[in-house]
């Protein structure tokens, strides 16, 4: 088998048909790296593979064409059948002759990655093993392109069949889709021969058991036909060739068979033994949170899915399928309004197409396509770029309300001219699966029964004194509280009647930063560091949260009615101002308060009669912490805290699932990389290392020539 190799190899290097392949895979493959690379930054080598994974049915044919079908026209086939080797052992060999070309090329694209780090972050795993699915593939087209070369003694009809059958695995995909959108029995046997989408799943950042089979066995399978195909030719010449015909075509359906029950037994696998997520984000692993939830439901839960599961996103795909085998009372469904027209009124006058909804008896959630995404907007230009993925965040809140019976309420205080939640931070209390409702003091004899929880956002204007004593029962009687402070120049009696019950201190000053470490631009834009604590667990010390124009709150820690846990610290060089308006400099004076100061604090009051009931009350200087624009400044780290802390505090029976799933970020930024380096790199991909490839098989097939 090894003289057979050599033999091969050779070959194909002195004809210059394997110097052809080389130079025009990796010049196709590093246009589009240096496109979407280089150009544009992305630190995915998995985005130019997928753009060239059309390469394969124009190049492997040219490999391909040959290997068989021109020994079978020069009559040297004889050769084969009379050889001592076997048919098994100089099929093999040849097969791996021109696998060892393609491995060539791949080892140059492994250089790809490493280049592409020392500018910036890249996914190294995620990248191999895209670049693995790619190679995997092209195996599978060179072993396809082999059995087709046995088949016929023409080159130019080898090239053209196996063009036209790697095409059609190419495209059998889109297919399917137009004869079924939904899939019927005809697609189901077709996509037998879907060469295309077990790539996906590589390209994806998913290292893909049951694609690697598929791949694997179907390339076994090709060998074999390929062998079976020239012993035919020796039957040809055999008394016996109708006995060894029916046996050879005995072989063939076992082979058959085989490789598409290896395939089915595989695919009954759950996803979770043979699909391992090595995104750096690990877009579409499931947290344990979400884990033990579902696992342990108890209730029947139906997924609609508005549109064919090949028009669904890819990420929100996999997410369902790993919902679905974590559970047997999770039950998924693709529904094409182009099918089902009307389906989705059901459970909405509106929806758009992608968009999913949870169904359990007769409560429903609908989530839209949108919100399965986060996205950030950048308005000088104009443009929408794709943040985050919360599939998972979207998916388990609406699984969790769709079965929970009661869902809490979350009271917004009104009537103080008080800073009202944005829509962004309502969404991650509804995520939450709790409900938020406006509450006027007012207008209620007291804070409603209900109330799972108040926030009480900056108020500028005081409180009467009636709707103080409101809030201190409600507290007194072990309720919770998101409160927050202003700064103002006019005293709010009342309102700090409400902080004194916490043993708080309003001292109308504002903090001022004295570590340019902890603050932003200004030492009013103050990065507070995060404290330790299970009311912070969604926000790790390391990251920022800004908190800008906070108010210094002082409280007598020697209280023994209160236990006091700081979230949120300044800096020792804290400083805090009165009369900001009078200031002309950050300087600290005498007269400024010194630091530091507790910018965010969790109190705690237990009730007296009962050991088990706590009020409990989180505390936070800034008027604009839980506002989008404070949000922004630090990628969403204010958000966090903020479902954090009301997930901590709302976390009852009835509402067992009220986890932060927290938004999958691409972290992965866009890379920088300098021109004259995307001048030099691009040129040597592209065109040098082609060009060099192309000349050298050239002058190799002239010298030849001229002997």
């Amino acid at each position: 088998m090894s003289a057979i190799y050599k033999k091969e190899l050779k070959s194909y290097f002195n004809t210059g048909i394997g110097w052809l392949f080389l130079a025009a895979t990796l010049c196709l493959v590093g246009l589009y790296f240096t496109i979407y690379c280089l150009l544009y930054g992305y630190p995915y080598i998995s985005y130019a593979l997928t753009s060239v994974s059309f390469l394969y049915f124009i190049t492997i044919p040219v490999l391909t064409m040959k290997i068989l079908a021109e020994e079978r026209k020069q009559k040297t086939d004889q050769l084969i059948l009379t050889a001592p080797v076997s048919i098994g052992k100089i099929v093999l060999g040849k097969y791996l002759a021109m696998l060892s070309i393609l491995a060539i090329a791949m080892v140059v694209i492994c250089i790809y990655p490493l280049v592409l780090s020392r500018f910036g972050t890249v996914p190294m795993l995620q990248s191999y093993v895209a670049i693995l699915g790619y190679f995997a593939l092209g195996a599978v087209s060179i072993a396809i392109g082999m059995f087709i070369s046995s088949i016929t003694e023409s080159q130019v009809i080898a090239a053209v069949l196996s063009f036209g059958v790697l095409f059609l695995g190419y495209m059998m995909k889109n297919i399917c889709s137009l004869i079924s959108a939904n899939g019927n029995f005809i697609t189901k046997i077709l996509g037998v021969f879907d060469l295309d989408s077990p790539l996906e799943n590589f390209l994806n950042g998913i290292f893909d058991v049951s694609s690697l089979v598929y791949y694997v066995t179907l390339i076994l399978l090709f060998i074999f036909l390929t062998c079976q195909s020239i012993e035919k030719r020796r039957w040809s010449v055999s008394s016996k060739s109708l006995k060894t015909g029916a046996y050879s075509v005995g072989l063939i359906i076992i082979g058959i068979v085989a490789t598409v029950l290896v395939n089915l037994v595989i695919k009954e696998v759950p996803i979770e033994y043979t699909q391992f997520d090595i995104t750096s984000q690990k877009l579409y692993s499931l947290t344990s949170d979400t884990k033990n939830y579902i696992k342990g439901l108890t209730k029947d839960v139906n997924i609609y899915v508005i549109s064919s599961k090949d028009e669904q996103d890819d990420a929100i795909n996999k997410s369902l399928e790993r919902y679905a085998d974590m559970s047997s009372h999770i039950n998924v469904e693709y529904k094409d309004p182009t099918v089902y027209p009307t389906f989705y009124k059901e459970y909405s006058s509106s929806m758009t197409k992608k968009s999913i909804v949870v169904v359990c008896g007769e409560k429903s959630k609908v989530i839209n396509y949108s919100d399965m995404y986060e996205y950030s907007v950048d308005y000088t230009t104009y443009t929408q770029t794709t943040t985050g993925y919360d599939g998972e965040g979207r998916l388990t809140s609406a699984i969790s309300y769709v079965t929970t019976d009661d869902m809490p309420v979350i009271y917004q205080v009104k009537g103080h001219d008080e800073v009202e939640l944005e829509d962004t931070f309502t969404d991650a209390a509804e995520k939450l699966n709790m409900e938020v409702k406006s509450l006027n003091l007012m207008e209620n004899d007291a804070v409603p029964e209900d109330a799972e929880c108040i926030t009480i956002l900056a108020p500028s204007s005081d409180f009467s004194e009636d709707d103080a004593n409101k809030v201190i029962d409600y507290i007194n009687g072990g309720g919770k509280v998101i409160l927050s402070t202003a700064y103002t120049d006019k005293e709010l009696p009342n309102f700090d009647k409400i902080l004194s019950t916490l043993g708080i201190t309003n001292t109308y000053a504002m903090i001022a930063e004295g570590n340019s470490s902890n603050y932003y631009q200004s030492p009013f834009f103050t990065l507070p560091t995060v404290q330790s604590s299970d009311y912070t667990s969604a926000v790790s010390s390391s990251k920022y949260i800004f908190s800008p124009y906070s108010v210094a709150l002082t409280f007598d820690t020697d209280n023994t009615d209160y236990t006091y846990t700081k979230l949120l610290e300044t800096s020792d060089a804290a400083y805090a101002k009165k009369n900001v308006s009078q200031m002309t400099d950050y300087t600290k004076t005498d007269s400024d308060i010194t630091g530091p100061f507790t910018e965010g604090m969790l109190v705690e009051k237990t009730i007296s009669g009962s050991e088990d009931t706590k009020a409990t009350v989180a505390v936070f200087a800034s008027s604009y912490l839980f506002t989008s624009s404070a949000d922004s400044m630090v990628s969403g780290n204010n958000l966090s805290l903020f479902s954090g802390l009301l997930g901590k505090l709302v976390n009852t029976d009835d509402n067992a699932a009220a986890f932060t799933i927290p938004v999958k970020k691409y972290t992965l930024a866009q890379m920088t990389i300098p021109s004259k380096s995307v001048v030099i790199i691009g040129a040597l991909v592209t065109v040098i290392i082609p060009l060099a490839l192309l000349i050298t098989g050239l002058v190799i097939w002239l010298k030849r020539r001229r002997r």
